[in-house]
């Protein structure tokens, strides 16, 4: 095996990462990355081999070499065919492990941030080369459609990965590696000095994942993190290892190839009876945490790991306010899709439609309440009325606690005397028979009711909410989204002035909103090197992909400055 150069590297990727940086300061449409599985855009072949290595996984063991193992775990099941994966990944000692991740970091620190990024884009091109393997990994863990798998957790997390990096290349390009500094000081000659800049890195990171759609933050967070010289310990959601082991795997490869230590990316996997995590966030080599999950574990870290850089995406109330359309049924379908797609599994899910008591003004006047529920069901139905198509739209449930969450909801309704706009059902589905799914429930209920609606349901559940007027139905969306969080909101009016009203009050709420979004399918679609993806500024999470913020913290400027002799 010929070794890899990390400066060879840097420029065989240089094209690619320049586009990036150019793609991130114009926040255009771009993307390097195919999202379709056509074959069309692939090898031949290439579909049939990417499922082939998925399956060869099965019943194996992953990362044999990986440093401080004490044994091996795994419990992943599939949400498609209800069989357990049989993967087996190593079981750590947390405290070993970080002994030797700080024990081979040194070389990886001193590397110039060019060499650092060279590495990063190398494993980033090998991941795009396992989009179909990644894409089969993901559907039997996180339970998302091969569609969604495929370009959701394939092309659009890759983007992602690319857009960090591109962040983190140009935070650290900015700052020269030496420079020379000549000023008099009184009457005497003027005095030069050498000054030397080097990038230190802060330390290890732990970059937890959640189970459903690791890649999305995975990627970002591991390429900012190793960019700037830190090394990156994985903690994947015990039901959703696989698809982040396959890509530690390749990360370590390429370390390796590269001359440095594989060691730098490092996996700690777990079961749920007998968790890691909070082990491995507290340990004092921990200096960075970037974590996607639960806003209620989300807070802990961010109460409990003061002493760490802490970025976190969780969760929140993603209100849809609906106040006038041009077309309501185009409209109706668009939140339908939303509520519908990969079983609203997603931190972009619309879950709360807030109404007027008038309902919705149209064209044609207005649409009453009623009337909105009866179309909204109506469009609901048409998206799951086959099988094998809302399947395929809503993928699976990788949590079965959220069967859990749809009973209870319903069983709140029934007994408040709520109305259910839309009751849940399972998918019954001849290609995945023993599949897990839901399609989606919607309840009706009032402003007051704010015990239902005021949280996020995590899975398919959505509210349409009844408030006492527009300006009330915008005023309580987004106090939920400033006390509680919003990740995506929506919109409709045909107002100028009235939309303006709207993205002040959200802004003023820290939340990105969405107005009448129709053609955009999905309406919480959200593109790398143009969206930015939370704000910061609400419950929902402290981090944003991709800005400054989220790589320029990572890494500190520490100099040397030598006085030169008089000429």
């Amino acid at each position: 095996m010929t070794p890899l150069d990390a400066d060879a590297l840097f420029d065989a990727h240089r094209a690619r990462l320049d586009r990036a940086v150019q793609a991130n300061r114009q926040r255009t449409a771009w993307s390097p990355f195919m999202e379709s599985p056509s074959r069309k855009h692939h090898p031949p072949g290439a579909h049939a081999a990417g499922r082939a290595a998925y399956e060869d996984r099965l019943g194996m063991a992953m990362l044999e070499d990986h440093p401080a193992r004490v044994g091996w775990v795994g419990a992943e099941v599939s949400p498609y065919t209800g069989a357990p994966l049989d993967v087996r990944y190593p079981q750590v000692d947390v405290t070993a492990l970080l002994e030797h991740v700080e024990a081979v970091r040194p070389p990886w620190a001193r590397a110039s941030p060019r060499q650092r990024v060279g590495v990063c884009l190398e494993i980033l091109d090998r991941w795009s080369r396992q989009t179909f393997e990644n894409a089969y990994a993901t559907m039997h863990t996180g339970g998302q459609g091969f569609m969604l798998a495929f370009a959701g957790s394939g092309a659009s997390s890759l983007d992602r990965g690319l857009e960090a990096l591109a962040m983190a290349w140009a935070a650290m390009d900015q700052i020269p590696a030496q420079a020379t500094f000549q000023r008099t000081f009184g009457p005497g000659p003027a005095v030069t000095l050498h000054k030397r800049y080097r990038l230190v890195p802060v330390g290890v990171a732990a970059v937890v994942t959640c189970g459903s759609y690791p890649a999305w933050n995975a990627w970002p967070a591991l390429l900012a993190n190793l960019a700037t010289g830190n090394p990156v310990v994985l903690k994947p959601h015990p039901n959703g290892v696989l698809p982040v082991a396959i890509a530690a795997e390749t990360a370590r490869r390429v370390l390796q190839e590269a001359g440095f230590s594989p060691d730098l990316v490092t996996l700690v996997a777990d079961e749920p009876d007998a968790p890691a995590t909070v082990s491995l966030l507290r340990h004092p080599s921990v200096a960075i945490i970037d974590f996607t999950g639960s806003q209620r574990f989300g807070a802990w870290i961010e109460e409990n790991c003061r002493d760490k850089q802490v970025y976190t995406e969780t969760s929140g109330c993603n209100a849809v306010v609906l106040e006038s359309v041009v077309d309501l049924d185009a409209t109706l379908d668009a939140i339908a899709q939303s509520l519908s797609m990969f079983s609203a599994q997603m931190c972009t899910a619309a879950q709360n439609i807030w109404l007027a008591p008038e309902g919705v003004a149209t064209p044609e006047g207005a649409v009453s309440v009623e009337a909105v529920c009866a179309r909204l069901d109506a469009a609901i139905g048409r998206l799951v009325v086959d099988p094998e198509r809302a399947i395929g739209l809503c993928g699976t449930l990788q949590n079965p606690g959220v069967l859990t969450t749809i009973d209870e909801v319903r069983q709140v309704a029934r007994r408040e005397q709520l109305s259910i706009v839309t009751d849940s059902h399972a998918i019954v589905s001849e290609a995945w028979p023993k599949a897990r799914t839901a399609t989606p429930l919607v309840v009706r209920c009032s402003h007051t009711d704010r015990a239902l609606y005021g949280h996020e349901h995590f899975g398919p559940i959505g509210f349409v909410v009844v408030a006492k007027s527009r300006q009330h139905a915008l005023d309580c969306a987004t106090r939920d989204a400033r006390e509680r969080g919003s990740i995506a909101a929506y919109a409709y009016a045909t107002d100028p002035a009235r939309q303006d009203t709207i993205i002040d009050a959200f802004s003023a709420a820290g939340a990105s909103v969405g107005i009448n979004l129709l053609r955009q399918r999905p309406i919480n679609f959200t593109a790398a090197f143009s969206d930015f993806h939370v704000t910061g500024l609400n419950p929902a999470g402290t981090a944003c992909l991709t800005d400054l913020a989220f790589v320029a913290r990572r890494f500190r400027v520490v100099q040397a400055k030598l006085e030169l002799p008089s000429a």
